[in-house]
This record gives C-alpha cells, structure tokens and sequence, in this order.
C-alpha cells in the first residue's frame, strides 16, 4: 500500500517543475495517532466512560420502577380488571374498567378544552411582533403555569365549578387537568409555528391566498409534528394527575355511564385516584390491583406518545 510520502513523490515525479500540490506535505501522520499517553485523549476517554457510567446510574431508578410494574402488576394483568368494577374491601377479584373509561373521558374533555385554547393563543403569540407587550405578558403567564402546582389547579377549578354547579363531575375534572395542560400545548405549539419558514406563508398570500388560508392550509399543516408532540406531551401529563381529580372528580364504583348515557355531571372514577385510594389500603387485592393499574396507566400513556409518533410521521413524509 502506498503511503502518503510516496504519493507526494510521485505526484512531483509526474510534474516536474510544478510547485508542490501534496495537501499532506509536512503533516507527521504519527503525531494524529490516537494514544492514552497524550494528556487530552487521555482526559477525553476518561470523561467519555464517567459521562456513560453516571447516564447508566441515572437510569437505575427509571429501570426498577419498570420492573417493579412488570413483576408486581403484570402479575394480575386479566381480562377482568378491564371488564369489571372495582371490588369492595374484603373481597376478592374485581377490577377498574371503570377507572379506564373515566380517565379517557376525563383527558378527552380536557384535549377539547386545552388544544383549541392552546394553538390559537401560540399562533397569536407567533404572529406577534416580539415588542408587542400583551404577548409578552401572555408568554411568561404561559412559562409560568409551566411550574404551577397541581394541586392549585384543582383548588381553582373545585371553587370555580364543582361550587357552583353544587357537586364533583367529570366536567370539573377535565378544567382541572386542561389548566396543566394549556401551558405546554401553548409554548410547544409556539416553537413549532415559529420555526415554518416565512416564505411558505408569504408564497401562498402571493398566489392570491388570505391570511386565513395561508395559516390554515400551510401554516398549521406544516408546523402540525410539533403541535402534535407538545399534545401528546400534555395527555402524558394529564393522564397522570392525582390531586387535581381528588377536589374536582372526586371517585365512583360504578360506570360512568347509564343507560347508554354519560353522566358527565357525576362523580368520576380515574386510574390515578385508584392507586392513590387502593395503594393505601390494608388489603393485599386492592394493593395488587394499584400495581396493575399503575402498569395499565404507563402503557396507556406509552401507546398515545407512540401514535402521535406515528401521526407526526406521516405527516411530515406526505
């Protein structure tokens, strides 16, 4: 094999009298040999192993609670938990299907509320000059409510709702929950419209477009993978609240359904609230049945970030 010096002389040997045209003239390929003896590959090494040691620690505990679901609650995995009601203390079977169907329609209601609020506010926001104070003020209301209590949200909507309409619903707990979501929604859909190139906009208004058609038809569309994410981002979030549902949805054994009619305006039952009542109890069936709903509830919130994945995909390859 020809090494670099003798390529160099044979490219003079081939013109000779040309001026040196070798890119490797006067490089010492012995001094770019990667070796522990040099103090900075040395240093780089030893940072690149401690880097992936301390991620591998900091997966530990995401991997135990993993397993911890898989052996405790996978355990109990049957048809019945999803079919049945949850079952009274001293008994025996049972299950939380219930549970199930209030936390769909509880986080249903609350993407109704949230996810229209949320994308015309960030497209308010987006097609704001950056002077413009309201937006401002509304951006860091926004970034604020990122770290707002939960518990707070469930506070304001127990005296904004559950007061006034005289009982706990699922209708105060769906307010609850958009409150925690509305945020997220807001500021991811935010960055997404931000980030469709201006053209785009400024191409379809020049073929004739209005402004509505332009933001609905290439806007929107295009900027739809991002607003998805911070969707999914928010169920993920909502599907796991506990304190809100406590003050506003409250619980119930029974289905939130009758005669084929939902009973928005009733107690709702919620996986979150069930591991938190049955988690607590003394007896080891409902102990049992929070580990399985807990591992119910991981795998609900893992399919819907898998599907708005999947969405965003097509999306972007159409």
């Amino acid at each position: 094999m020809a090494t670099p010096d003798a390529t160099s002389s044979s490219l003079l040997s081939t013109f000779p009298g040309e001026p040196d045209l070798n890119p490797f003239a006067g490089v010492d390929f012995a001094e770019l040999e990667t070796s522990l003896r040099r103090p900075r590959t040395l240093i780089n090494v030893l940072l690149t192993w401690v880097v992936a040691g301390m991620t591998l620690l900091a997966l530990i505990p995401l991997f135990s609670v993993l397993w911890m679901l898989l052996w405790r609650g996978g355990k109990r995995l049957s048809l019945a938990l999803f079919t049945q009601l949850p079952p009274v203390p001293m008994e025996q079977g049972g299950g939380f299907g219930n549970a199930i169907e209030g936390t769909t329609i509880i986080v249903a209601l609350a993407v109704l509320i949230s996810v229209p609020l949320g994308v015309l506010t960030a497209l308010f926001l987006a097609q704001t000059p950056p002077e413009n104070r309201l937006a401002n003020v509304v951006r860091f209301s926004a970034k604020v409510l990122t770290g707002f209590p939960s518990i707070l949200a469930g506070v304001f909507a127990y005296g904004a709702v559950v007061l006034a309409t005289g009982g706990y619903s699922a209708i105060a707990g769906a307010v609850a929950v958009s409150i925690l979501m509305l945020p997220t929604i807001m500021l991811t859909a935010e960055d997404a419209i931000r980030m469709v190139p201006a053209k785009m906009k400024e191409a379809a208004i020049g073929m004739g477009a209005t402004t509505t058609q332009a933001t609905t038809m290439v806007l929107l569309p295009t900027a739809f993978p991002g607003i998805l994410t911070g969707i999914m981002l928010a169920v993920a979030r909502a599907a796991g609240e506990t304190a809100p549902l406590i003050f506003t949805a409250l619980f119930s054994s029974y289905w939130p359904y009758y005669h084929h009619h939902l009973r928005l305006m009733r107690p709702t039952a919620s996986l979150a609230v069930l591991i938190y009542n049955f988690s607590g109890m003394p007896f080891r069936n409902q102990v049992e049945m929070a580990w399985a709903a807990a591992l119910v509830m991981v795998l609900m919130v893992l399919i819907t970030n898998l599907i708005g994945q999947s969405l965003s995909r097509r999306q972007v390859q159409s």
